[in-house]
C-alpha cells in the first residue's frame, strides 16, 4: 500500500515521536507513505480562527500538491484530516484522492497487526480518546461513528490492551484554546483525567498531537501518561524504538513499558 503522506507541522516538533512512531509501525506492516513534496501548513487552528479563507487556501494548496502523486492521502494530525476535509469540501476539490486518517488506515489492518504482535500489551488498561475532530463535525465519508467510534478500540485490542468503557472518547480537551484560555483547558484535562481512573485506565491514547499535549501538560500532577496510538502499535511489534520515543513524553512512562 502506497500513500500521499501529510505529516503537518506538529509531527517534525512538538509531536516529534508521533511522527516517528508513525513511520516505523507503517514501515513494519509494509505501508509506504510517500512524503508530500514542498507541503506547508495547514493553517492550524490559529489561520483558521483568524481569517476562515486563509484557512481553506491554506489547506486547498496542500491538496493540489498532493494531486501530482495521484494516491490516498494519509494524514496523521487531527486538526489537518479536519482542515483538509473541509477545504476539499468548500473548494469543491472533487478530483483529490481521498484524504485518509491514519488511525482509519492503520484500523483497517487490525487483522493483520494481530498476526504480527510479537509482545501482546496483555496487562495495560487503556481508554482511547480520539477527540472532537476525528468524526466531528462529521464529514460526507467519515470512517467512524460520530458518537461512539471504535476503531482505536479495535486496533488496541489487536495489540492485547485492556481497553476500558468510558464516556468521554470523543470530548473536547480545550484544543485552540490551550494558550489563550489555558484554565478552560485545565478544568477539562483534568475531567477527563480523573473520568479515564475512574474507569480504570493506566494510561489515554489518542491519535492527535494537540490532544496528547494538552492532556499530558495541564494535567497538574496526576501522572496520567498519555500515548500515541502509533507507540502502542509500535510496543506490541516489537520496533526497537519505542523506548526512544516513549522517553519524549513529560510524564514518565517507565512502568508502563515493565509490563
Amino acid at each position: 500500500m502506497k500513500f500521499a503522506y501529510y505529516p503537518g507541522c506538529s509531527l517534525h516538533s512538538t509531536g516529534k515521536e508521533y511522527g516517528e512512531s508513525t513511520e516505523a509501525v507503517c514501515q513494519a506492516l509494509g505501508i509506504e507513505l510517500v512524503e508530500i513534496q514542498d507541503w506547508s501548513c495547514c493553517g492550524a487552528s490559529a489561520g483558521h480562527s483568524l481569517n476562515h479563507e486563509l484557512g481553506i487556501q491554506l489547506s486547498g494548496r496542500n491538496l493540489l500538491l498532493s494531486q501530482k502523486q495521484a494516491m490516498d492521502i494519509a494524514v496523521p494530525c487531527s486538526a489537518c484530516y479536519h482542515n483538509l476535509k473541509q477545504a476539499k469540501e468548500e473548494l469543491n476539490l472533487s478530483d483529490i484522492p481521498p484524504i485518509r486518517h491514519l488511525l482509519d488506515i492503520l484500523a483497517k489492518e487490525k487483522e493483520r497487526v494481530k498476526q504480527m504482535v510479537k509482545k501482546p500489551c496483555l496487562k495495560l488498561k487503556v481508554v482511547p480518546y480520539y477527540g472532537c475532530l476525528i468524526t466531528r463535525p462529521s464529514h460526507k465519508d467519515g470512517f467512524d461513528s460520530v458518537e461512539q467510534p471504535q476503531s482505536m478500540d479495535r486496533l488496541l485490542e489487536a495489540c492485547g490492551c485492556e481497553v476500558r468503557k468510558w464516556s468521554y472518547k470523543t470530548d473536547c480537551c480545550g484544543a485552540s484554546l490551550s494558550l489563550p484560555q489555558s484554565g478552560i483547558v485545565v478544568d477539562l484535562v483534568k475531567k477527563l483525567v480523573n473520568m479515564a481512573k475512574q474507569a480504570g485506565a493506566e494510561c489515554i491514547v489518542t491519535a492527535c498531537p494537540m490532544c496528547q499535549a494538552n492532556l499530558e501538560m495541564r494535567q497538574n500532577g496526576a501522572n496520567m501518561p498519555v500515548l500515541y496510538f502509533t507507540e502502542v502499535l509500535g510496543m506490541a511489534l516489537g520496533i526497537k524504538d519505542v523506548n526512544k520515543w516513549l522517553k519524549k513524553h513529560l510524564i514518565d512512562t517507565s512502568n508502563l513499558v515493565e509490563k
